[in-house]
C-alpha cells in the first residue's frame, strides 16, 4: 500500500476509529489493541480518537455523518479504522449507506484494495492447494459504476413499472484505478495483471475500459497483462488461483470477485480491505459485515479486523508492524485458536488474548 506523511509532518499517527454496529463494536477494539501493541514496541507514537457513528446514534439523534465530519477526518487524521455497519432496527440501512458510501465518495477513496492470501491450507475449499498458491490482490474501482445511485423508477408500483440503474464510468476514474493496479504490481515486483470487464455485453462502458487498459498497459511492458471477461475470471479463479497476482475491475464486478477470492482463502472472516486515495486520509474495514445474528455472544471472529489493521499500518509505512499482525493471525490458525465460524471453539476474548500475546512476543524479538 502507498503510505502518506503523518499529519502536520509530526511523528504521531492519528487514527479515527468508527466501530459501527453489531460485531464491529466487538472486534474493532481488538484491532485497536493490536495496532497499539505493535506500535508501542517499536516506539511509534499513535493516537486513537473514537466516534460513535452507527445505528445507535442514528436511532437516537437521527444523525449519520455529523456536520463537518468529512472535513475533520480529511484534515486531522492519517487513517480511519472502520468496523461494520448494518442493524435490523434500521431496515433501510440508510445510516450505513450515508456513512460508508458517503466517506468513500466524499473522501474520493477510489481504490478498494482486497488482498487475498491463504494463511493455512485447512481453510481453502480447493483440492491440492498450498499457502503459496493463493496470494493475489483485487483492485476495485470504488467511486463510480452502479454504486453512484443514478437511475430511477417509471410507473412505480404498477404492472408496467420500469426500474433503471445507470452504470457510470469516467475516463479519469477508469484510468486512475488501472494505473494504480499497474503501479502496485511494479512496486511489488508482481509480473501478472488481469483487467476484467464484460465488454462483450456492456459495450459502451466496456469500450472505455478496453481503450484505457490498452493505453496504460503499453507503459508497463515488463508486466504480463491480459484481459478476461468477468465470468471467465470467476471460473479461472476457482480452477487455478495460482495464475493471478493483480486483478483490476469496476465497482460491481470487484465487489463480487473479491468475495469469491476471499472464500478460496477461508471466507470473509479472514478478509481485510482498504479504501484508499494515495497521499490522503484513507479508510480500512474488514468485509465480514455487522453480523447482527451473533452480535453480543462473544463468538465474533477478530481476524479480519486485525488483518485490516495490518493494512492500515502498511499504509502508514509501518511494514514490520503490519507483518507482525499478519503473523499473529497465521499463528492462531496454525494452532487452531479460532472461533466457531472457522471450526474452533474459542471466544472472541480468547482469540484476542492469543493474538495480542503473539504480537507482543514477536515485537519484543525484533
Amino acid at each position: 500500500m502507498p503510505n502518506i506523511p503523518l499529519r502536520n509532518g509530526g511523528p504521531c499517527a492519528r487514527i479515527a476509529v468508527i466501530p459501527g454496529d453489531g460485531i464491529g463494536m466487538e472486534v474493532t477494539p481488538v484491532a485497536v489493541k493490536a495496532i497499539q501493541a505493535a506500535a508501542t514496541k517499536h516506539n511509534r507514537p499513535i493516537e486513537f480518537v473514537h466516534f460513535d457513528w452507527g445505528a445507535d446514534k442514528f436511532l437516537r439523534e437521527n444523525i449519520t455523518l455529523p456536520p463537518g465530519a468529512v472535513r475533520i477526518l480529511r484534515d486531522e487524521f492519517d487513517a480511519i479504522l472502520f468496523g461494520a455497519l448494518g442493524d435490523p432496527r434500521v431496515p433501510s440501512n440508510q445510516h450505513a449507506a450515508d456513512i460508508l458510501l458517503g466517506l468513500r465518495f466524499q473522501l474520493d477513496l477510489f481504490v478498494n484494495a482486497r488482498p487475498t492470501e491463504l494463511l493455512h491450507p485447512r481453510y481453502t475449499p480447493l483440492r491440492d492447494i498450498t499457502t503459496n498458491d493463493i496470494r493475489l490482490i483485487v483492485f476495485r474501482e470504488n467511486t463510480e459504476g452502479l454504486y453512484v445511485g443514478m437511475g430511477g423508477f417509471f410507473k412505480k408500483d404498477t404492472p408496467d413499472e420500469i426500474a433503471v440503474q445507470e452504470d457510470v464510468n469516467s475516463r479519469k476514474g477508469v484510468e486512475r484505478i488501472i494505473r494504480h493496479a499497474f503501479d502496485y504490481a511494479q512496486a511489488h515486483k508482481l509480473k501478472r495483471l488481469c483487467m476484467s470487464d464484460k465488454s462483450n455485453a456492456m459495450t459502451y462502458a466496456g469500450d472505455l475500459w478496453q481503450r484505457v487498459f490498452k493505453s496504460v498497459r503499453a507503459e508497463y511492458p515488463d508486466i504480463d497483462s491480459r484481459h478476461l471477461y468477468i465470468d471467465t475470471l470467476a471460473m479461472e479463479l476457482v480452477r487455478d488461483p495460482r495464475q493471478f497476482d493483480v486483478i483490476v475491475t469496476n465497482n460491481l464486478f470487484g465487489d463480487i470477485i473479491s468475495d469469491l477470492a476471499a472464500q478460496l482463502a477461508g471466507g470473509l472472516g479472514l478478509a481485510p480491505s482498504a479504501n484508499i486515495h494515495p497521499g490522503r486520509t484513507s479508510l480500512f474495514e474488514p468485509v465480514h459485515g455487522s453480523a447482527p445474528n451473533i452480535a453480543g455472544k462473544g463468538i465474533a471472529n477478530p481476524f479480519g479486523s486485525v488483518l485490516t489493521a495490518g493494512l492500515l499500518m502498511e499504509f502508514l509505512g509501518w511494514n514490520d508492524e503490519a507483518q507482525q499482525l499478519k503473523q499473529s493471525v497465521k499463528s492462531a490458525l496454525d494452532d487452531n485458536i479460532t472461533t466457531r465460524d472457522l471450526g474452533g471453539s474459542r471466544t472472541t476474548s480468547e482469540v484476542s488474548d492469543y493474538l495480542l500475546n503473539q504480537i507482543s512476543k514477536r515485537s519484543s524479538n525484533t
